[in-house]
């Protein structure tokens, strides 16, 4: 299901960085510290926005990057 919030996402499992792109904005923000079962549970949630307001948002350290960077790029 897309979600109205977050437009994408990346996952590094080495890094155990969550790249996330918001709508409308587009702008990128770097989640540090992800576990990949978190990310999993991410993936499966019917709701994309609450479960990164209750999973991720205020439970990670993060950085905007001020470029709209594409997945991969």
């Amino acid at each position: 299901m897309p979600s109205t919030v977050i437009r994408e996402t990346n996952y590094d499992p080495t890094t155990r960085i969550l790249s996330v792109w918001f709508v409308p904005s587009g702008i990128r923000y770097d989640y540090e510290d992800v576990a990949p079962a978190t990310y999993a549970a991410f993936r499966r949630a019917s709701s994309k926005g609450r479960f990164f307001n209750e999973f991720i948002r205020d439970h990670h350290k993060y950085r905007r990057l001020d470029e709209k960077q594409k997945a991969g790029g």
